[in-house]
């Protein structure tokens, strides 16, 4: 497993089982969810969530605006903006 991989595996932990002072706002694990989902699984496919979907619609949104990054781009921008955070 690349170095690159490793740091957003533990990244990824930390941030699924942070505990404390670590109370990212909706905006900000909108960008954690996008930069995670373009690192695993590429560019957004499917349908838009529709209008009464708030919360899937938020996410569909979040994760399109980064389409086409790479996902080792993507990763390492999860990791760089878990460290400004730290």
């Amino acid at each position: 497993m690349s170095d690159l991989k490793t740091r957003f595996d533990e990244a990824v932990n930390y941030i699924q089982n942070a505990e404390g002072d670590f109370k990212p706002s909706n905006e900000l694990k909108l960008e954690f969810y996008a930069l995670y989902k373009q690192a695993t699984e590429g560019d957004v496919s499917g349908k838009r969530p529709g209008m009464m979907d708030f919360v899937g619609r938020a996410k569909y949104d979040a994760w399109e605006k980064i389409k086409g990054m790479s996902s080792d781009d993507a990763m390492q921008k999860y990791i760089d903006k878990l460290e400004a955070l730290k």
